[in-house]
């Protein structure tokens, strides 16, 4: 499994966690969908960064 799956599996969870707790505080369920749009477009940034392998610049 690539760094990037398992970056992007452990943000589903905490988005999937974190949108299971505001269910139960009976958050409007419109700001849920909202909330994991936005967690998971930042976990999807977050990974492409943390796992962005660096391009050698040749001195050409």
């Amino acid at each position: 499994m690539s760094s990037f799956a398992i970056y992007l599996f452990g943000m589903l969870v905490v988005t999937a966690g974190l949108a299971y707790g505001a269910y139960l505080a009976h958050v409007p369920a419109q700001w849920i969908v909202v909330g994991v749009v936005v967690l998971i477009g930042i976990g999807i940034l977050g990974g492409v960064t943390k796992t962005l392998r660096r391009q050698k610049v040749d001195d050409a």
